[in-house]
C-alpha cells in the first residue's frame, strides 16, 4: 500500500511538471505572436538609428535629408509632423525630411506607449497629417502601418514614397494592417493653364 501511494505520488509530480512544461510552451509561443518584428526600440536614437537602416541604398534616389529627434511633449511640433493633436501615446518621435523646404517629403517613426494602439495610431495619422505643410507643393501618396509598437509613416511622391515605406516593411518583417491615401490634386483653372 505504501509503495502504491509513493507510485502515485510520483506519477502526479511528473504529471504536474509535464502541464507547466507544456504551459510554459504555449504561453512563450503565444506570447511571442506579435513580437515578431525585427524592431527592438529602446530610445529616440535607435529610432533615428532605424531611419538610417530604412535609407540605406536609396541615399542617391532621395533629396539630401534631416533626421530629427522630436519632443513629444511639444504638441505643436507632434501635430505639424504626426497630425496627431499630442504626443500624450507616444513614448519617441522622430521625423526625416529635406533640408528644402520646397520637396514633398517626410518619414515618421513613432513609438507608442500602448503597442495595442499602434495600428490606430497609424489610422490617425494618416487622416490628419497636412499633405501640403510645404511651400507650394504637396505630397501626392502616404503610407502608414505599424510594426508592434512602432509606427510608420512616410509621404511624398509615389517615386520616393513607396521604396522608402517598403524598406520599413521588409525591415520590420512584420506590420499591421496597412493605410494609404492619395492626394486629390486640384485643377487649375483654364486661364492658367495658357
Amino acid at each position: 500500500v505504501l509503495m502504491k501511494k509513493k507510485n502515485i505520488i510520483i506519477i502526479a509530480v511528473v504529471a504536474i511538471i509535464a502541464l507547466v512544461i507544456v504551459a510554459g510552451i504555449i504561453f512563450f509561443v503565444n506570447g511571442n505572436k506579435d513580437s515578431k518584428t525585427n524592431l527592438k526600440i529602446e530610445s529616440a536614437e535607435d529610432l533615428s538609428n532605424l531611419v538610417n537602416e530604412i535609407y540605406k541604398g536609396k541615399e542617391e534616389s532621395l533629396p539630401k535629408l534631416n533626421t530629427q529627434i522630436v519632443d513629444v511633449s511639444d504638441a505643436n511640433v507632434v501635430k505639424s509632423v504626426t497630425g496627431l493633436e499630442n504626443g500624450d501615446k507616444l513614448k519617441y518621435l522622430v521625423v526625416s525630411e529635406p533640408m528644402m523646404s520646397s520637396q514633398a517629403y517626410s518619414l515618421v517613426l513613432a513609438q507608442v506607449k500602448d503597442k495595442s494602439e499602434a495600428n490606430n495610431i497609424a489610422k490617425m495619422m494618416l487622416d490628419n497629417i497636412d499633405t501640403r505643410k510645404w511651400i507650394c507643393v504637396s505630397a501626392e501618396k502616404v503610407y502608414a502601418t505599424n510594426s508592434g509598437d512602432v509606427v510608420c509613416l512616410v509621404m511624398s511622391n509615389e517615386e520616393w514614397a513607396k521604396p522608402v515605406y517598403e524598406s520599413f516593411k521588409s525591415f520590420a518583417k512584420t506590420v499591421g494592417k496597412e493605410y494609404t491615401k492619395e492626394e486629390e490634386m486640384q485643377d487649375l483653372p483654364d486661364e492658367l493653364l495658357y
